[in-house]
């Protein structure tokens, strides 16, 4: 546990010693305003919802964590740190616990960034706040699959633009698969099989619980994928 604490803070502590956190959490917040204000077009809505947002956070998601999860190990391949790091008494395990909870905990305060969004709403009507509070946790959850699929892909280069495009391609594929336009693509296989390939994409999940139907299955659904990721993680790095 200490070991986790260790890599913990020295992850979470780096993103705020560069400048490009902070540009990044200026665009993630002006993106979610535009998205939710404008694109998804709240006033001409008249209703009191974020629903326009949390629609578009996948979305957003796609672009913006994968250029988070692209350094957390292709960085410490390029700059030769790799070798440093497991010199020292900290197994792999740890190591990519320590680094996922703190990349997680970053994105969780970018996202928690949005606060006006819901002030504002609140304000002008009378929100629903379980649903709004439903919406922010399936997003945060949604984020830790993002995350684990991101720092899996930088674990298999030490270039960060490789990394960031594996990520995106992979985190793009996972909400296609929600779709019927990738099963459209691929309707030679049996329904049976279309149908697998629909319920392991996120979107069903994420979108149930935005809509405030948070069930356990969705829950264990967003856990146990974000564990297969960081799983298959550790894999990679000891092989």
């Amino acid at each position: 546990m200490q070991s986790i604490l260790t890599i913990f803070k020295r992850e979470f502590l780096g993103y705020f010693r560069s400048p490009v956190a902070y540009v990044f959490l200026i665009v993630f917040l002006v993106a979610s305003i535009v998205m939710a204000w404008f694109v998804g077009r709240f006033f001409d809505a008249n209703n009191a919802s974020l629903s326009g947002m949390f629609n578009f956070f996948p979305y957003i998601f796609v672009v913006f964590i994968p250029a988070v999860g692209m350094r957390l190990w292709a960085e410490e391949r390029k700059s030769g740190t790799w070798e440093l790091l497991f010199t020292l008494p900290i197994s792999t395990t740890h190591a990519v616990i320590g680094k996922f909870l703190a990349a997680w905990l970053f994105i969780t305060i970018t996202i928690a960034m949005t606060f006006t969004m819901p002030i504002t709403v609140g304000y002008l009507g009378d929100p629903d706040w379980g649903l709004i509070f439903s919406g922010y946790l399936a997003s945060v959850l949604m984020a830790g699959i993002y995350l684990s699929i991101c720092s899996l892909m930088s674990a298999v280069t030490k270039n960060q633009v490789i990394a960031f495009v594996l990520g995106f391609i992979a985190c793009l594929i996972m909400i296609l698969m929600g779709y019927s336009i990738l099963n459209n693509l691929i309707d030679f296989l049996p329904v049976a099989v279309l149908d697998a390939i629909g319920n392991i994409s996120f979107m069903p999940h994420y979108m149930s619980a935005v809509e405030g139907i948070v069930t356990i299955s969705s829950f264990i659904y967003f856990i146990s994928f974000t564990a297969l990721g960081l799983l298959l993680n550790i894999i990679v790095l000891e092989r």
